[in-house]
């Protein structure tokens, strides 16, 4: 091989190494050192609506926390009614429902992080926190997701609204698939005994 096709060779390899992530996907990050906290909560998201990364572990720490991962044009969608309810009885008793837009099944979530805290705020009166979107589907999990899934025994949502309950300790208590509305009486129940202010 002759000197000058080694070296655009090589000038084309370095280039590669140089090239910036062209990925949509956001870029959630995961807190590596803070040994305060269950693992699970050792993730950093951004709220919809705010450009700075939130800790879970620092704003939830010690709660009750019901993670769904939600949708805007679902049959399920009428389940954020359900979810602010729980949210707004049991949060002084210690309960926090966390919300991650995801747009993996069906489509059903292709609104900017802009339209989603509209929609959330303007037709459901959400106040409980919104994250922004993240994939939570098995093929193309985030880590969070991941996590979630291997503490449930492998069980990842399978569509929209799927449920998953962590006790303060980390413990991923029960999780709940879409068909389960928020004010079903086992998932009230369920939340009702392990309360940490209840």
């Amino acid at each position: 091989m002759n000197w000058a096709v080694s070296s655009m060779i090589m000038l084309a390899l370095s280039a590669l190494l140089f090239i910036p992530p062209t990925s949509a996907e956001p870029v959630l990050e995961t807190i590596e050192s803070n040994t305060d906290c269950p693992a699970v909560l050792n993730y950093r998201f951004k709220r919809l609506g705010h450009e700075e990364y939130q800790s879970v572990c620092e704003a939830y720490r010690g709660k009750l926390i019901l993670v769904v991962n939600t949708a805007s044009k679902c049959a399920f969608t009428p389940q954020y009614d359900g979810l602010e309810q729980l949210y707004r009885q049991y949060r002084s008793a210690g309960l926090v429902v966390l919300g991650f837009p995801s747009n993996d099944f069906a489509g059903q979530e292709p609104g900017t992080e802009k339209e989603i805290l509209n929609f959330c705020r303007l037709t459901y009166s959400v106040e409980f926190p919104m994250f922004e979107k993240v994939h939570a589907a098995q093929g193309k999990a985030h880590p969070f997701y991941r996590h979630l899934a291997n503490l449930a025994d492998g069980q990842y949502p399978s569509w929209n609204f799927h449920k998953y309950l962590i006790a303060p300790d980390g413990e991923v208590i029960a999780n709940f698939s879409s068909f389960t509305k928020p004010l079903d009486p086992r998932l009230v129940n369920t939340i009702k005994a392990n309360l940490p202010n209840g």
